[in-house]
């Protein structure tokens, strides 16, 4: 039997409270086949379960992509039919939804496109090489961008979101900082330092406080009333938590707090 040499598809690294997952398949511009798909979404299922982790910082190998999307070959060859939702395919929905139970920060290393670039727009922060391009190519493919692309109305104009979707043509990092869509935007070899700096500055918060913050953030969006009344849940929730009174008594004793979430 010889041995498998191959390189993963996915890099998992662990910095402390923070893990890293690099998409890895740059000869494919991290294209998302199968078998990446499985591996992210396990990855992303146990940054979920695990407590000590509190923050996922998401990137891509290489200086050509952060993603690109479904991987066409594969698609062509029929091989990314969707089938019954396992729970890898369910992590991976839920980062793309922005519904990860961690938070996430994308690391846009270069161009991410197409489903690519959803899966961008689902994560909580996104810092941006000054090189990258994002884009919804697929009408350009006989498709159309049917995970988060055709709700991003909800944050830039329509006018914007239309002339993405039914041009296919890109816009550059400036103009994706300048509509909101991301962060930061730095030189290619910061990408990583500005996002795992940003992730440290979350991992040294409250996990309770930030998952609150995340949750009323993102359902204000939608529905302000539902925001209102969650708001009053989280209030006696937090308020009354373990993670209340230790970050009280830290600031009294000149200390950092250690937190428990809970």
């Amino acid at each position: 039997m010889t041995e498998d040499t191959r390189e993963p598809v996915l890099v998992t690294e662990r910095l402390g409270h923070v893990v890293v997952l690099r998409l890895n398949r740059p000869e494919a511009r991290n294209a998302m086949s199968p078998e990446l798909s499985a591996a992210l979404g396990r990855a992303l299922l146990a940054a979920e379960n695990d407590h000590e982790i509190r923050c996922v910082v998401l990137t891509g190998t290489g200086d050509r992509a952060f993603c690109a999307g479904m991987d066409l070959r594969a698609f062509a060859a029929g091989q990314t039919t969707p089938g019954p939702p396992d729970e890898n395919r369910q992590a991976v929905a839920r980062l793309v939804d922005g519904k990860l139970a961690k938070p996430v920060i994308g690391a846009a290393n270069a161009t991410a496109v197409a489903g690519g670039f959803e899966m961008l727009m689902g994560c909580d922060l996104v810092v941006a090489s000054s090189a990258a391009r994002f884009g919804l190519p697929e009408a350009k493919r006989g498709l159309f961008a049917a995970r988060g692309g055709m709700f991003l109305s909800s944050r830039i104009p329509v006018a914007i979101v239309l002339e993405l979707a039914l041009t296919g043509d890109p816009i550059d990092a400036q103009r994706a900082y300048e509509l909101g869509l991301v962060n930061r935007v730095v030189p290619p070899a910061q990408v990583m330092p500005m996002a795992l700096d940003l992730a440290e500055k979350i991992a040294r918060n409250a996990p309770l406080a930030i998952a609150a913050s995340r949750d009323l953030v993102k359902l204000a969006m939608t529905d302000t009333e539902a925001a209102r009344t969650r708001q009053t849940e989280w209030r006696e929730r937090v308020f009354n938590s373990v993670d209340a009174k230790e970050g009280a008594q830290a600031f009294v004793e000149k200390r950092d707090p250690v937190w428990k979430g809970r």
